[in-house]
Order: C-alpha cells, then sequence, then structure tokens
C-alpha cells in the first residue's frame, strides 16, 4: 500500500510564494515519477510539474519560469516551489505518484491566491 501525505498549502496574495511537499510510504520503487497536478473549480485537473526519480523534469507552459519542482529520493519526497503566484495559480493541488504499473494521488491542499 502506498500513501502521499501532502502539506503546505494555504492563501497567498498575488505575487507571493508557497511551497507544497509531498511524502510517500510504502512500497515504492527506485524508478518512478512523481509531481503535482491541479484542479480548479469547474475546470478539468491538469498537469503542473513532473519529475522521475534520476530528476527529468516537465512543466506546464503556465507556470514555467515560476514554479520549480523538485524531490529527496532518499525521502521519497517531492516538492514543489511556486513563487509569482496569480490568481489562476488557485486550485487544489494534487500530488501524484507513478510507480508503473499503478498510479496514486495525494488527497489535495488548496492553494489560494488573492488578488
Amino acid at each position: 500500500q502506498v500513501q502521499l501525505v501532502e502539506s503546505g498549502g494555504g492563501l497567498v496574495q498575488a505575487g507571493g510564494s508557497l511551497r507544497l511537499s509531498c511524502a510517500a510510504s510504502g512500497s515504492i520503487f527506485s524508478i518512478n515519477v512523481m509531481g503535482w497536478y491541479r484542479q480548479a473549480p469547474g475546470k478539468q485537473r491538469e498537469l503542473v510539474a513532473v519529475i522521475s526519480s534520476p530528476g527529468s523534469t516537465n512543466y506546464a507552459d503556465s507556470v514555467k519560469g515560476r514554479f520549480t519542482i523538485s524531490r529527496d529520493n532518499a525521502k521519497n519526497t517531492v516538492y514543489l516551489q511556486m513563487n509569482s503566484l496569480k490568481p489562476e495559480d488557485t486550485a487544489v493541488y494534487y500530488c501524484y505518484l507513478r510507480n508503473t504499473p499503478w498510479n496514486y494521488w495525494g488527497q489535495g491542499t488548496q492553494v489560494t491566491v488573492s488578488s
């Protein structure tokens, strides 16, 4: 059984910063992908950023240059540093783990950016 525990969401003013963390526990394979998706009200869940265990990253165009994803493989933890936040970044952010062939999701953490 795999569990993902997220932390770090909250309310911030536009232009501010937040850091999300997600710790995975259980049977985690050494080769995997972790990352973040988000879902705003009335919209589909979308990719924010993912990072493979060797360190390759992929970002949504909307967050490039503002968000940075990183991970600590020893702790099975992924981080998302979010800078220059905009109101349109407001969403529930979900941690994701691809532990092939299985996919896992965290419970979600709310990020609200006020204008």
